[in-house]
Protein backbone atom coordinates (compact mmCIF):
# COMPACT_ATOMS: atom_id res chain seq x y z
CA UNK A 1 0.00 0.00 0.00
CA UNK A 2 1.44 3.87 -1.08
CA UNK A 3 1.92 6.58 1.06
CA UNK A 4 1.37 9.87 0.69
CA UNK A 5 4.76 11.47 -0.22
CA UNK A 6 4.26 15.26 2.11
CA UNK A 7 8.51 16.04 0.89
CA UNK A 8 9.05 18.43 -1.95
CA UNK A 9 8.38 16.46 -4.68
CA UNK A 10 7.88 18.84 -7.81
CA UNK A 11 10.71 19.99 -10.22
CA UNK A 12 10.54 23.73 -10.00
CA UNK A 13 8.33 24.19 -7.42
CA UNK A 14 8.06 27.97 -8.05
CA UNK A 15 7.61 27.34 -11.79
CA UNK A 16 4.48 25.29 -11.69
CA UNK A 17 2.89 28.00 -9.00
CA UNK A 18 3.70 30.80 -11.42
CA UNK A 19 1.40 28.82 -13.91
CA UNK A 20 -1.01 28.07 -11.05
CA UNK A 21 -1.66 31.44 -10.71
CA UNK A 22 -1.94 32.12 -14.36
CA UNK A 23 -4.58 29.22 -15.01
CA UNK A 24 -6.88 31.50 -12.12
CA UNK A 25 -5.63 34.85 -13.48
CA UNK A 26 -9.14 36.77 -14.28
CA UNK A 27 -11.27 34.29 -12.64
CA UNK A 28 -13.87 35.63 -10.52
CA UNK A 29 -13.88 33.28 -7.30
CA UNK A 30 -16.71 31.11 -8.11
CA UNK A 31 -14.38 30.42 -11.53
CA UNK A 32 -11.48 30.05 -9.83
CA UNK A 33 -13.66 27.55 -7.30
CA UNK A 34 -14.28 25.38 -9.80
CA UNK A 35 -11.20 24.99 -11.61
CA UNK A 36 -9.80 23.89 -8.02
CA UNK A 37 -12.35 21.75 -7.64
CA UNK A 38 -11.80 20.13 -11.33
CA UNK A 39 -7.67 19.96 -10.50
CA UNK A 40 -8.27 18.02 -7.46
CA UNK A 41 -10.22 15.48 -8.54
CA UNK A 42 -8.43 15.53 -11.98
CA UNK A 43 -5.26 14.78 -9.65
CA UNK A 44 -7.03 12.41 -7.45
CA UNK A 45 -8.30 10.39 -10.51
CA UNK A 46 -3.88 10.68 -11.69
CA UNK A 47 -3.20 9.05 -7.84
CA UNK A 48 -5.53 6.74 -7.75
CA UNK A 49 -4.83 4.70 -4.75
CA UNK A 50 -7.67 5.48 -2.12
CA UNK A 51 -5.67 4.88 0.93
CA UNK A 52 -3.21 7.69 -0.24
CA UNK A 53 -6.04 9.80 -1.36
CA UNK A 54 -7.59 9.74 2.58
CA UNK A 55 -4.15 10.52 3.57
CA UNK A 56 -4.05 13.83 1.82
CA UNK A 57 -7.47 14.74 2.97
CA UNK A 58 -6.71 13.95 5.97
CA UNK A 59 -3.37 16.18 5.74
CA UNK A 60 -5.21 18.83 4.06
CA UNK A 61 -8.23 19.03 6.66
CA UNK A 62 -5.16 19.98 9.40
CA UNK A 63 -4.63 23.42 10.85
CA UNK A 64 -1.66 24.77 11.26
CA UNK A 65 -0.88 26.37 14.35
CA UNK A 66 -0.27 30.31 13.81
Amino acid sequence: MAELNLQPNIDDPDGFYAELLAAHEGLEKVESDALNARLVLVLANHIGDRHVLRQALAAAALKKED
